[in-house]
C-alpha cells in the first residue's frame, strides 16, 4: 500500500500535462507424465507468477497442445491466487484445488521427490496439467476449438461437452471458458506492441479530480469516508468510472490485462510495486501512469493523492487494462482466500445459459468441477 520510494513531484503537473497529452494522442498428457513438447509453447510474461513456480509452469504447460503455460497458470491462479496451502470447505486441496479422489487418479510427481502430494505446489502444478491433458485426449474427436472443449469440459464434465458438440449452453460454463482464456493473455509475454487502451483518458481525468484528496487506508471514496482513498481504492474508482470492474486490491488487479514493457507505457496503464520483484503476491501498491515517467497515486497515511514518479527500486511492471481481462478475475471471501471456478473432481456447475427459453441443467458425471464457492483460509493481497 505505501509508496516506499516515491519521487518528488516538484513540477511534476507540466511534465505529466506534457506526456499525457502526447502519448494519448498517440494511441490511446503423456501416460509417463512427463511433458512433451506442445504446439502452443507461449512464453509467461515476466512478473505474473512467482519465480519458484515459472519454470515449472513454462514446463507443464507444454505437456499437450491444448494446453499452453499461461492458460495452465491462468487456471491455478483462478483456483488458488498461487496458493499451495488453500484448502475449500468442500474439501478441495492445494494450488490446483483437488478433490481428494481426483488426486488419487491424476497425481503426479513433479517435484521428483517420488512422491506426489497435493500441498507441493510442484506436484500440484504437474496433476493440474495431466488433468486438463487426459480430458483433452478423451473428448479429442469433438469438432471446435480443442482448448475451449477442454475447459468446459473440466468445468461441465466430458459428458455435456460431447452432447453439445463443443462447449454447452450453460451460463456458468462459458463464462469459466472465456475468463480462463482472457486471463491467459495477461500471463502472457507481449510479442508485439499491447493494443492501447481507449478507457485511459477518462480514468485519467478521474484521478485527477481528486488530486489532492487526504489518504486513508481501505478508503473506496465513500461518503462516509469523505470521499478519500487508498491506492487501489484509487485505481478501482478511476477504472469504475469508465464501465470496468476491478478487483479490491493491488496484487489482483496486475492480472486485468495484458503487460506493457517499461517503454510501452501509455496513459492510464496500472502501475505496480512489490517488495520482491519475482514474487507478485508481494505486489504492495499501485498508481495510473500519466506520461513523462510519472503516475496518479494516493501513496501512504499523511500524504495526499498527487503525482509521483513511477521509476523507484520496487516498481515491477505495468498493466494495461481491458474490459474482458478484468472481468476474467476471481473474487475473493472476507478471509482473502480465492472464490475458485471450479475444482477437479467436484459436483458439475447448475446455472444454464439464458437462452432460447434456457437450457437444460448439466447432466451428471463422475469427474467434475465444482460450481463456485468459498475457499478456505489463504493470506489478503497487500496493496489496498
Amino acid at each position: 500500500m505505501v509508496l516506499r520510494k516515491a519521487g518528488p513531484a516538484a513540477a511534476a503537473a507540466g511534465v505529466v500535462g506534457f506526456g499525457f497529452i502526447g502519448l494519448v494522442t498517440m494511441g490511446t498428457y503423456a501416460a509417463s507424465g512427463t511433458p512433451q513438447q506442445s504446439a502452443n509453447r507461449s512464453a509467461l510474461s515476466p512478473g505474473t507468477v512467482p519465480a519458484a513456480y515459472q519454470e515449472p509452469i513454462q514446463r507443464w504447460g507444454g505437456l499437450c497442445p491444448e494446453i499452453s503455460a499461461p492458460m495452465l497458470a491462468a487456471q491455478l491462479y483462478q483456483e488458488s491466487g498461487f496458493d499451495p496451502r488453500a484448502r475449500s470447505g468442500v474439501g478441495a486441496q492445494g494450488m490446483a484445488q483437488f478433490m481428494p479422489g481426483t488426486w488419487t487418479e491424476y497425481a503426479t510427481d513433479g517435484s521428483g521427490d517420488g512422491r506426489a502430494d497435493v500441498w507441493d505446489p510442484l506436484d500440484a502444478i504437474a496433476s493440474a496439467a495431466t488433468y486438463d491433458c487426459a480430458i483433452a485426449k478423451r473428448i479429442a474427436k469433438v469438432p471446435g476449438d480443442p482448448q475451449a472443449n477442454m475447459l468446459a469440459a473440466y468445468n461441465a464434465g466430458e459428458g455435456a461437452v460431447e452432447r453439445y458438440n463443443g462447449v454447452p449452453p450453460y451460463k456458468e460454463t462459458q463464462g469459466y471458458v472465456r475468463n480462463i482464456q482472457a486471463m491467459a493473455r495477461s500471463f502472457t509475454a507481449p510479442t508485439a506492441p499491447v493494443e492501447a487502451s481507449s478507457q485511459a483518458a477518462a480514468a485519467i481525468y478521474f484521478a485527477q479530480t481528486k488530486l489532492g484528496t487526504p489518504y486513508l487506508w481501505g478508503g473506496e471514496g465513500l461518503p462516509s469516508q469523505n470521499g478519500r482513498f487508498d491506492c487501489s481504492g484509487l485505481t478501482q474508482a478511476a477504472f469504475a468510472s469508465v464501465g470496468i470492474t476491478l478487483p479490491r486490491v493491488a496484487n489482483d488487479q496486475w492480472y486485468a490485462g495484458p503487460h506493457p514493457s517499461r517503454d510501452q507505457l501509455r496513459p492510464g496503464d496500472l502501475v505496480f510495486w512489490a517488495t520482491d520483484l519475482g514474487d507478485p503476491r508481494s505486489i504492495h501498491h499501485v498508481g495510473i501512469y500519466v506520461g513523462g515517467g510519472y503516475m496518479i497515486n494516493a501513496p501512504h497515511t499523511g500524504a495526499v493523492i498527487r503525482y509521483d514518479r513511477i521509476d523507484t527500486r520496487e516498481y515491477i511492471g505495468a498493466t494495461r487494462v481491458t474490459s474482458d481481462g478484468a472481468q476474467a478475475l476471481p473474487t475473493r471471501n472476507n478471509d482473502g482466500a480465492v472464490n475458485a471456478p471450479s475444482r477437479p473432481g467436484g459436483t458439475q456447475p447448475t446455472t444454464p445459459a439464458a437462452s432460447q427459453g434456457g437450457a437444460p441443467a448439466p447432466p451428471a458425471r463422475a469427474v467434475a468441477a465444482a460450481p463456485p464457492a468459498q475457499a478456505g483460509p489463504s493470506p489478503a493481497g497487500p496493496g489496498r
